[in-house]
């Protein structure tokens, strides 16, 4: 099953790099006309010289492609149309991204197509890649502690490794900004927003430039959204029904949690849960210290290696290596194995009243860790940063 890094940055990526490629076109608009229609979205079947196109609403739209109709490659990212290639009916194939110019046909339900800007399914993977490439060395998570909308300032908790380190967000115009939806952590649900919709408690994920010390970040992108951190001891396991009742700590009540198909649950090492502890609990454990969560570490930290608990074996880089990515190496767990009386730190949706609230990340071995915290808010936040980073998965910082 892909990580959840591999999930936050693929659908992060998806996102994001399927917008750029239409904005700021040279070629001038079509003339106004009441049956002009520009649908976007991507090649479901090909059949004759019909093309059949999923939107980004879900719906389906029949293309009808003409001997006129014009047809141009571009690469993602590319912001004009002077480098745009043209290509052929047959050069098009299922799982390209397309955007339509043309009239509504007579039955109002099929487009006749004048043109057709197509995005090669190979390209956008490619460039997907980079995303996430970039999301990992550029990016960073956490909780926001204030936002200064009118000032587009963000101040930024990156909970690293148990020691709460801030960090100040510069959002300047032009910054691509997102808000998740409702009970959702996966990128490609994710639409346009604004820092008005930001508050404090909100999770929070930015890419950009870091400046000397690392205190400061100017973000190319950001995604943000209200999630719930809880932790606590398993009260009881219904592995029939997915789902886990748990004591939490901070509430002093039950909580019901949902798994569901993309919930993810992972368990500490125990020699990770002790290095954490110890790092909370201001020490020097004898092993080297915990990467910080959320890229707190300036990229220009010295690239030491050592073996990241819960690999195969080998080393890795640290420094630009953070928690978020060592918790995604994480060995798995079933719900079944989790006892009565276990310590969990959760990242949930929001849930009205008792209605149960649906996991996103689980992450079971935290007792050394809720142990060594002064509250458990604290200590189920260091998932925060990890949960939306991870969301960024397959199909693009999706």
């Amino acid at each position: 099953m892909p990580t959840p890094l591999a999930r936050a940055v693929a659908a992060m990526v998806l996102a994001g790099v399927l917008a750029l490629p239409f904005a700021g076109q040279t070629q001038p608009p079509a003339p106004a006309q009441s049956s002009a229609v520009r649908p976007v979205g991507t090649v479901k079947a090909i059949s004759g010289t019909t093309i059949i196109v999923t939107t980004e609403s879900g719906s389906e739209v029949k293309v009808l492609v003409q001997a006129s109709t014009r047809m141009l490659r571009i690469a993602p990212g590319q912001k004009d149309l002077k480098d745009a290639a043209p290509i052929q009916f047959e050069d098009v194939q299922v799982g390209d991204r397309m955007i339509v110019r043309g009239n509504l046909a007579d039955d109002a339900k099929s487009v006749l197509a004048s043109s057709l800007l197509v995005m090669k399914k190979a390209d956008i993977q490619e460039r997907q890649q980079q995303e996430r490439e970039d999301w990992q060395k550029h990016g960073v998570g956490g909780l926001v502690q204030a936002i200064d909308a009118s000032g587009g300032t963000i101040t930024l908790s990156t909970a690293a490794s148990g020691a709460n380190k801030t960090l100040t967000v510069h959002v300047p115009p032009g910054t691509i900004v997102r808000r998740y939806a409702p009970g959702s952590v996966r990128f490609e649900d994710a639409k346009p927003g604004t820092l008005d919709q930001i508050k404090a408690g909100d999770q929070l994920c930015a890419r950009g430039g870091r400046n000397a010390d690392g205190t400061e970040l100017t973000a190319q992108e950001i995604v943000s959204g209200s999630f719930r951190n809880v932790a606590g001891t398993v009260i009881s396991v219904s592995p029939d029904e997915n789902t886990i009742r748990i004591a939490d700590l901070l509430s002093k009540k039950p909580v019901a949690v949902k798994i569901t198909a993309d919930s993810q649950l992972k368990k500490l090492p125990p020699m990770l849960a002790q290095r954490i502890a110890a790092r909370m609990k201001g020490g020097s454990p004898d092993s080297s210290p915990a990467p910080a969560a959320g890229g707190a570490d300036h990229p220009s930290t010295a690239q030491k290696t050592e073996p990241a608990p819960g690999d195969a074996g080998g080393p890795r880089p640290r420094g630009a290596g953070d928690l978020q990515q060592m918790l995604a190496r994480l060995p798995a767990v079933k719900l079944a194995d989790l006892q009565k009386g276990e310590a969990l730190m959760i990242v949930s949706t929001q849930a009205e009243g008792a209605a149960p609230v649906n996991a996103i990340t689980l992450l079971a071995g935290v007792e050394p860790v809720l142990t060594a915290s002064a509250n458990a808010s604290s200590a189920a936040s260091l998932l925060s940063g990890w949960n939306m980073t991870q969301s960024m998965g397959e199909g693009g910082p999706q």
